[in-house]
């Protein structure tokens, strides 16, 4: 069964920290989403659209606006050979099943559509829709993406589970587990947890899982960035109960700010430069000395598109986990644009965090 969003109209369309909001929102309700469609107001491709969609069985989420709500309206009660009724205050499809605060469902042979009018700036209607597939995560670390697979793929034919397998970074692979008619995907994740000891965590969120076991365990983090400039900080803070962990986060793109707050010697900036193992190892001394923290983590290096050298091109970072007894800082070399090489950084971060103390996150 697919999973379509349509976006209709055109306020919706410009306003992408809205749309970021309504994605995130139908994502809590859906295991996936498939595709994901804009439309203007007047863009006569709509109709044949919805018609495709509702060719195949599917689960279809509309966002409308005040004025595309009634739109979407008509040409679903035409495309479904319904007509609209009024109901507190709106015009929808007769066959509409449920009616909840602007979100209506509707159920078209093997489809489920979920219109809802959104306003910018309002808390979005309740999506309506259930998604009952059988699906789940696990993300596997220090291991290849081929080796993952050829170790996953048996277990997952005696378990009847489908695997989809990504690599975010080097050494860390996020599968994606569906369930077949007779699958046994708990199984499989113990299994594959039995397999790859100290290697396995099964979370669809790792930042979330990351909180959760720092709160347990009473333990906090704290960063120093500065080529990624606040991304590893949002990372974390997105989540819920992010406070309850994280101390906080010292940007610091300009060296003066480097050796003033995080207390990194001036000779190491001159003669090693702000993009080097020692910088950024004193930069993780420093965000753990001015914290409580139990792990810091500090990122530095250059994301371009300028800034670069021979010696140290575009896609230069350095990384250093630190915990109050053990260090690892390391070199990377990431391609891409400026925003994928800050997103990378992050992510590697993240794995190297995890790895400072296996015993506490993947036990």
């Amino acid at each position: 069964m697919r999973r379509d969003v349509l976006f209709v109209g055109n306020r919706l369309i410009l306003n992408e920290p809205f749309e970021r909001y309504v994605v995130r929102s139908i994502k809590e309700k859906l295991s996936a989403i498939d595709s994901i469609s804009y439309f203007e107001e007047s863009d006569k491709g709509l109709f044949l659209h919805l018609e495709q969609l509702l060719k195949i069985e599917s689960k279809l989420v509309i966002i409308t606006t005040k004025s595309t709500f009634t739109i979407i309206g008509k040409l679903l009660s035409t495309v479904t050979a319904d007509n609209q009724v009024l109901k507190d205050n709106m015009l929808i499809p007769s066959r509409a099943s449920i009616l909840e605060n602007g979100s209506y469902l509707l159920t078209h042979h093997s489809s489920e559509i979920n219109v809802l009018l959104a306003h910018e700036g309002k808390t979005l209607p309740p999506v309506l829709i259930d998604d009952e597939s059988k699906s789940g995560w696990i993300h596997v670390f220090n291991e290849e993406l081929s080796s993952v697979s050829a170790l996953l793929e048996p277990l997952a034919q005696n378990f009847d589970v489908k695997l989809e397998l990504s690599e975010l970074v080097e050494g860390w692979v996020k599968v994606k587990i569906t369930a077949r008619k007779h699958g046994n995907m708990a199984q499989f994740i113990a299994s594959a947890k039995g397999l790859l000891h100290h290697k396995v965590i099964a979370a669809s969120n790792i930042a979330a899982y990351i909180i959760e076991k720092l709160s347990k365990h009473e333990k906090k983090i704290s960063f120093a960035e500065s080529c990624s400039g606040g991304s590893l900080a949002y990372f974390f803070t997105s989540q819920n109960g992010a406070s309850s962990v994280y101390e906080g986060s010292l940007i610091t793109y300009d060296n003066i700010l480097k050796a003033n707050w995080l207390a990194v010697e001036e000779e190491s900036l001159e003669t090693h430069g702000a993009v080097s193992a020692d910088v950024v190892n004193q930069m993780s001394e420093g965000a753990l000395n001015v914290s409580y923290a139990a792990f810091a983590l500090a990122i530095s290096g250059i994301a371009g598109p300028t800034g670069g050298s021979e010696t140290k091109p575009v896609g230069t970072v350095y990384i250093s986990a630190r915990s109050q007894n053990s260090v690892h800082t390391e070199r990377f070399a990431f391609e891409g644009d400026r925003n994928y090489i800050q997103e990378q950084s992050v992510l590697m971060a993240v794995k190297m965090l995890l790895n400072i103390d296996r015993e506490l996150f993947f036990s």
